[in-house]
């Protein structure tokens, strides 16, 4: 039901505009009369006479062309002189000639004088402005009509116009797939020096990290090359050491999270954050081009490596998402089919987010399935997924070819050392886990909320640099005092991931089969301690991704309990709940590593509330195909229990406290309730009247008295149309420069009276949309939101009989599903 109705919306928005649409028409015309060769006619038999834009108006008032129309001669000159038979030319009563390209550029004007006539130039649709949302419909009409020209040529010119513009967007493909690979890769080298730069330096070379510096050394072998900074200077007592140590560490970080922040606040102020949210908000029509700009991406960049390397509780992938549209958006305005549609331009978006993810998280399909699952698809699902899928590709072979961590494999946090099957008694501790993954992840959001409305609220807010420095040193003295959070998040997750092996090395006495117990209470205390500090850091003043955070968080307590069953297996390997493992003591029954997996997968599942593509994307990233159905489980469980404390995401969260304009794919019950609940009644609306006494100076006024975003039109009590604010003021304005020039008061029109010759009353009607969608408002509330959802709607229209009754717009049922939300309003206001 829903397509058909879009599809008459979408031949509605061809009608809408129709003075602009029977130009294109009346071309189709003019193209029919060169073959027959005769004059130009339209429908009704008047001769039509073509006009410079520039001269249509002075031609009329002066009385030149009598009797003009738009003649064809077989060898017209060219203004350069010289003639061709081959090519269509006209030529207006006035001597000028054009092509039948040319012609374009024109308003064919009929001979029967009514009101004004209205130039061709307005027909154009204007930009939208910052804060608005697309109209989809209108977007999709013209990239059809487009489509049209663009086929109705013919021969080699036709062929090769066609196959440029099937190729702009693959090379738009390709080179974000490149350009995102490339900045993951830089991102993950600068965020490794950095980072160790923090503890010491390489002595024979300063830009090694300490891995490239140590690279080549057998397994035990100590590196020589790797000096600390306390053998940089060297100090030699114990006391001295640890206090030089801990004062680079934490001045660098201090340093390093300072900068980033400075250079968000003073150059970029949209760089902040992870991204995720207005990318969303972006895909689903709101117009945000600051946020895409050359400058933010240089930023965002920048800032995520200081900011990761400074060791804040946060992380790169949900940024690398900002940074991939940014490139994509950037690559596509070098081609006018995306300057100049909106829609077409989100479609590209989309690929360069799920390109986004893939060089993330090293997973390609789960880049693609988030795109499905989180950034809300609703349109050409096929289409778009094999673009995303071809950049995601792309974006990971780019990735994989520099290699950023000189493993040779895409995989990030590879789990080895995991026994090949998994027991029935382990079921217990996983649902255990994913019960606690999903009451700590609410437990996350309802913190990271409170605390982004407390900093907006308090003096914070005119200090985010002080914050960000505040908290960045605070985060480095705990790091450094509690020695898992010392490492950076990556380190950290990759060594809980791991089965212990002496030929690698025991990470900090995690492998001590004697402290057990004090690994256990390290590791939870380490979960704890990054739930305090992710949920204050998510939201300052500098790049922030909260997947790796949420996932160290989940793996230090998976892994704990990994220990405590492996633990208890060895004290009691007879005991009836072990009996299924095997008798040889050589097999692992109970591996640490993967529970430490089970818990990033509950918890990222109660943060995000995504489903499919986590699990993609957390096979993908550690490798464990074989234990595929515990993740799908533990992720299950954490969404259900935390969907029970709240059904919307972290993400959705911060949607709703910015009031971006989208709409969450929720299904709408309402028991009964009709749209009259929501609609703004006709008589509290601010409307054009349309009584034939309206000027534009009134017009001018309305729009600077009220900030909406379109007027409903009226005819005594009848409904016209709706006109969009941007519409109605690029066209009044120029208008009004006329006006102001010559001194005249012109009065407008938005229905064409055809018995009305008055010259100063100037015909509005092309700027009207005249096929918006109008219903009861007897109608449930049920169906206008789904109508909202599935159309993507920015308004709808209430009507009894013809005459206006009311208004529901898309910001009316926004605020009807993020209504329960405590924090909806606190952060309305954008980034200073």
């Amino acid at each position: 039901m829903f397509q058909i109705l879009q599809e008459i919306c979408l031949w509605g928005v061809v009608d809408r505009d129709v003075q602009c649409f029977k130009t294109r028409q009346r071309r189709g015309k003019i193209r029919s009369d060169v073959d027959n060769r005769d004059n130009v006619r339209n429908a009704k038999g008047n001769q039509l006479r073509l006009v410079p834009r520039d001269e249509e108006i002075r031609e009329i008032e002066s009385g030149d062309n009598e009797g003009g129309h738009a003649s064809l001669d077989k060898a017209v000159p060219r203004p350069d002189g010289t003639r061709d038979s081959r090519i269509p030319w006209f030529r207006s009563g006035n001597g000028n000639s054009y092509t039948v390209d040319e012609a374009e550029q024109f308003e064919l004007l009929e001979e029967e004088g009514s009101q004004r006539a209205f130039p061709a130039a307005l027909c154009k649709q204007p930009a939208y402005p910052e804060g608005s949302t697309i109209d989809w419909l209108r977007e999709e009409a013209a990239e059809r009509e487009r489509q049209r020209r663009l086929h109705a040529q013919h021969g080699l010119r036709g062929l090769w116009t066609i196959t440029l513009d099937s190729a702009s967007i693959w090379f738009v493909v390709v080179a974000t797939g490149i350009g995102i690979g490339l900045a993951g890769a830089w991102l993950d080298i600068m965020v490794k020096w950095l980072g160790d730069l923090r503890e010491g330096r390489c002595a024979h070379g300063f830009f090694y990290n300490q891995v490239t510096c140590c690279s080549g050394l057998d397994p035990g072998e100590l590196c020589t090359e790797w000096q600390t900074w306390s053998e940089v200077l060297h100090v030699n007592s114990i006391f001295g050491q640890s206090l030089l140590q801990s004062f680079v560490y934490v001045t660098l970080a201090i340093a390093f999270s300072g900068s980033a922040a400075l250079l968000v606040k003073t150059y970029a102020p949209y760089a902040f954050h992870t991204g995720i949210p207005e990318i969303k908000a972006i895909l689903s029509g709101y117009v945000l081009d600051s946020f895409l700009s050359p400058w933010t991406l240089l930023i965002k960049a920048l800032g995520l490596a200081l900011s990761v390397a400074s060791g804040l509780s946060l992380g790169k992938e949900g940024p690398l998402v900002h940074v991939s549209c940014c490139m994509a958006y950037l690559i596509s305005r070098l081609f006018h089919q995306f300057r100049s549609n909106e829609a077409q331009k989100r479609k590209l978006l989309t690929a360069a987010a799920v390109a986004g993810v893939s060089v993330a998280f090293g997973s390609p399909l789960g880049g693609v399935l988030f795109g499905l699952e989180e950034l809300d698809l609703f349109s050409d699902e096929s289409d778009i997924m094999w673009r995303g899928f071809v950049t995601s590709v792309i974006a990971a072979v780019s990735l994989q070819y520099v290699d950023p961590f000189r493993t040779s494999k895409l995989v990030l946090f590879e789990v080895t050392g995991v026994a090949d099957t998994w027991r029935a008694f382990e079921l217990v501790p996983w649902l255990f886990l994913a019960i606690v993954g999903g009451l700590l992840g609410s437990l996350l959001i309802k913190l990271n909320a409170a605390a982004a409305v407390y900093r907006h609220n308090s003096v914070l807010r005119e200090w985010p640099i002080l914050e960000v420095v505040g908290v960045s040193a605070l985060t480095a003295a705990v790091s450094y005092l509690v020695v898992f959070l010392r490492v950076q998040s990556s380190e950290l997750v990759a060594n809980l991931f791991q089965e212990c092996d002496p030929a690698k090395g025991d990470f900090h006495g995690l492998c001590n089969p004697t402290a057990i117990w004090a690994n256990v209470f390290l590791l939870i205390l380490t979960a704890l301690t990054k739930v305090a500090l992710t949920a204050w850091t998510f939201g300052m003043m500098v790049p922030a991704g909260i997947f790796l955070p949420t996932i160290s968080i989940g793996a230090c307590l998976g892994r704990a309990v990994g220990l405590l069953m492996q633990g208890l297996h060895r004290t009691y390997p007879k005991s009836w709940i072990f009996s299924s493992c095997p008798p040889d003591s050589t097999v692992r029954c109970v591996s640490p590593g993967f529970y430490a997996v089970i818990g990033a997968s509950a918890m990222l599942g109660g943060v995000t509330r995504m489903t499919i593509s986590l699990v993609v994307i957390l096979f993908e990233l550690t490798g464990a195909l074989s234990h595929v159905l515990p993740i799908m489980i533990s992720v299950m469980v954490a969404k259900w229990v935390g969907d029970a404390f709240g059904k919307d995401g972290i993400y959705s969260i911060w949607i709703a406290m910015r009031q971006y304009p989208w709409l969450p794919p929720v299904d709408f019950r309402d028991r009964g309730e009709t749209a009259a609940r929501v609609m703004k009644p006709a008589k509290d609306l601010v409307v054009v009247r349309d009584e034939g006494e309206c000027t534009l100076r009134d017009l001018n006024a309305l729009l600077k008295a009220h900030a909406f975003r379109g007027f409903p039109i009226v005819c005594g009590e009848q409904l016209v149309g709706y006109v969009t604010r941007e519409k109605l003021q690029a066209t009044i304005e120029p208008l009004l420069a006329e006006d102001a020039a010559s001194g005249a008061e012109r009065r407008c029109t938005f229905v064409t009276r055809p018995n009305v010759s008055d010259a100063d009353v100037f015909n509005l009607s092309p700027v009207l949309e005249k096929a918006v969608l109008q219903l009861r408002k007897e109608v449930p509330l049920e169906l206008v939101v789904s109508m909202f959802q599935k159309l993507n709607l920015r308004h709808i229209l209430f009507t009894q009989g013809g005459t206006l009754t009311g208004l529901i717009t898309k910001t009316d049922i926004v605020w009807l599903l993020t209504a329960h939300f405590p924090y909806t309003a606190a952060l309305s206001e954008k980034p200073h």
